[in-house]
């Protein structure tokens, strides 16, 4: 019998105040990038103060929000939000979009070395490996959700979503009762979400921790970041129904999530190939003390 995803959205109800475990997964993602951040900060992976690594992550955090929000407007559903505007504000309903979140991260990492004399891409490189955990949990997000699902399989893996087209006009009694006798077994599609966690989040996690643990050419750590993510996205969108107001771009398949990493594999491809002249920065001696230059010159701009 296959798995009925059927989750309460809401963590904790405090009276009229809900807690979506929408929003629980993305705080989850912040604290765990902030704890793995300041370990390597203190490993001497980017030459500023504690201070200075507030300020970073505080901008990373607004770029991830506004950008992943904007993102999905722009690039998904801007018919809709047009003409429903305050719909915007509902995050806690999802509808985040990691290439948004991506352009919303470099443009808060630019802002923030041209404060701190950081050359741009030793940002980039610092922060990349932390992503992932932000990644994982906001498909388990979307999981609990019960958005984003596959196409239907026969694969013994495959679950139910009750917000699927073809049973999303059936109550929850219903739906249970269907399924305690089996009948919902042919609905079962693949569950994408958790694809994409264990690709973009502990699959993308791992291989940038360890290969980050040593010091790497300039570009390097970036370039593998988004080689990665393209193709591990480029490939989990096989499985995976499009939303339904955009439905395929073409051939039958061709998805716009595909469209927006395709170009993220040609900048990886072309940022590994520029790493193989580029300087390898050892980690600093020292953290330089409050109060003192947040950041010295590591190359050019």
């Amino acid at each position: 019998m296959h798995y009925l995803v059927d989750f309460n959205p809401v963590a904790v109800a405090l009276g009229p105040v809900q807690v979506h475990w929408y929003g629980l997964m993305y705080l989850l993602g912040f604290a765990g990038a902030w704890w793995l951040g300041s370990r390597r900060l203190a490993s001497g992976r980017l030459p500023v103060t504690r201070e200075a690594f507030g300020d970073l992550a505080f901008y990373v955090m607004l770029g991830v929000i506004l950008g992943g929000r904007l993102g999905y407007v722009l690039f998904y559903n801007l018919r809709e939000y047009l003409a429903h505007p305050l719909d915007i504000l509902r995050v806690w309903d999802g509808g985040m979009s990691f290439h948004g979140g991506l352009l919303g991260v470099l443009l808060a990492g630019w802002i923030w070395t041209r404060r701190h004399h950081i050359h741009y891409f030793d940002t980039i490189d610092f922060v990349a490996p932390l992503v992932p955990i932000g990644l994982g949990f906001g498909r388990l997000g979307n999981f609990i959700n019960g958005e984003l699902w596959g196409a239907p399989t026969t694969r013994p893996w495959g679950m139910i979503f009750p917000s699927a087209p073809e049973l999303i006009d059936m109550t929850r009694e219903q739906l249970h009762a269907l399924h305690a006798s089996g009948q919902l077994d042919r609905y079962a599609r693949h569950p994408s979400q958790l694809y994409e966690f264990l690709l973009e989040g502990v699959v993308l996690f791992t291989v940038l921790w360890l290969y980050s643990r040593r010091p790497r050419p300039r570009y390097a750590v970036s370039g593998l970041f988004a080689l990665l993510y393209g193709v591990f996205r480029f490939a989990v969108e096989f499985v995976r129904v499009p939303d339904a107001q955009l439905g395929y771009l073409a051939f039958g398949w061709l998805t716009m999530g595909q469209v927006l990493s395709l170009p993220l594999v040609v900048v990886g491809v072309l940022l590994l190939a520029r790493s193989r002249h580029a300087p390898v920065l050892a980690p600093a001696t020292a953290v330089p003390a409050p109060g003192k230059h947040n950041g010295k010159p590591t190359g050019g701009r």
